[in-house]
């Protein structure tokens, strides 16, 4: 579904939305599909990017896989795995410009190893060893925000102040079809409408918020939440790495060039638990996963690298073993990371000393000390 403006309509007034499908210039089978309007923003990747994407994909989800050993091994407290969302997250993070900004929810790990983030980076909030896991500056990527939707509104903010400042950067806020129900992201999107702020929504559209199904949080395409706002919105196949690349591309060059916020739709599906202390079994049926089985993300790459001649064994046995290495490192890092001390707790809590904080660490230190004591 896109939202267009008439070429006849006012400056700022948008049309009604027309019908179309999602955006797609990579079916199923692996073969292209020219679309006249988002084939041309990637005209640039040529085979090395693509060979590169590829590498994208695999990497992200074997550390995907590593992360739900790791938790079935006791390792890590809890995960929240992308399994079947890597297109969406590995071609929206490589549309960014170093200097635009991601604001993440607790699903994109993907987004955090393509803006450079160690995936050891991503441990130890999910061990439960500290309250973050990576400088965000340093990236440009904050870390995983567990409280659903919030982050819209820091999206918003910091890319309002960046504007003001002027600073021509994009910030991207990705949230789930459930978080789209939540206040924060309403009023993250009326905020930016009204001022402007260069941001880009990005809903990624896996069908189950936990176990509700997309139906149950809007009774019409999420994307078409875009128009009421006044903001243009388009809906993507969120399984094509090329497709998500391009619309990206497209919101992401309107926000810098000061035309505002955007809205995506990622149509993908989420085809593992939504945390790893999730059953699926209980609210889906087998043949809704075969159905996206068949749209697996990084198959349908597989398959366009072989039709243009660019996937040999070579290549594909570095690639795994690349991925492997990283999934070693993660799971080394792991395994070694020291339990945090007791009374890190208390810090960073207030930007300043708190009596209240204060009292309230030193009697749970007591509280502890009796038990040496006794």
């Amino acid at each position: 579904m896109s939202i267009v403006t008439g070429p006849s309509a006012p400056a700022g007034v948008h049309t009604e939305p027309k019908p179309a499908y999602p955006v797609q210039l990579l079916q199923p089978d692996g073969r292209r599909v020219f679309n006249r309007e988002y084939a041309p923003l990637i005209a640039d990747v040529g085979p090395s990017q693509l060979r590169d994407l590829y590498a994208d994909l695999v990497i992200v989800r074997r550390i995907d896989r590593e992360a739900i050993s790791l938790q079935r091994q006791g390792q890590v407290a809890l995960w929240a795995p992308l399994l079947g969302q890597e297109a969406a997250q590995v071609g929206s993070a490589r549309a960014m410009h170093a200097d635009d900004y991601a604001f993440i929810s607790y699903r994109e790990t993907g987004v955090a190893y393509c803006r450079g983030v160690d995936p050891a980076g991503a441990v130890p909030m999910w061990r439960g060893a500290a309250l973050s896991g990576w400088d965000p500056n340093a990236y440009n990527v904050t870390n995983p925000s567990i409280v659903v939707g919030a982050h819209g509104l820091h999206a918003t903010g910091y890319a309002l102040a960046a504007h003001m400042e002027g600073a021509e950067i994009a910030t991207v806020a990705y949230f789930g079809d459930g978080a789209s129900s939540q206040g924060d992201i309403a009023e993250a999107l009326g905020f930016a409408s009204t001022w402007s702020a260069p941001v880009v929504f990005f809903c990624q559209n896996n069908h189950w918020a936990i176990s509700e199904p997309v139906r149950l949080q809007s009774a019409t395409p999420i994307v078409r939440r875009a128009y009421g706002y006044g903001m243009p919105g388009v809906q993507v196949d969120g399984n094509d790495v090329l497709a998500v690349l391009a619309v990206t591309r497209q919101a992401i060059k309107r926000a810098r060039e000061g035309g505002g916020p955007s809205f995506i739709e990622a149509l993908t599906y989420r085809m593992g638990p939504h945390t790893t202390s999730d059953d699926p079994t209980r609210y889906r049926t087998d043949a809704e996963l075969e159905y996206w089985h068949a749209r697996d993300p990084i198959e349908r790459m597989r398959r366009l690298l072989e039709r243009e001649g660019l996937l040999d064994t070579e290549f594909a046995a570095d690639v795994q073993r690349r991925a492997d290495e990283v999934a070693h490192r993660f799971r080394a890092a792991t395994i070694a990371m020291p339990e945090p001390v007791v009374e890190t707790m208390f810090e960073n809590v207030y930007a300043t000393e708190h009596p209240n904080l204060e009292r309230e660490k030193a009697e749970y230190l007591a509280y502890l000390k009796s038990f040496e004591e006794e």
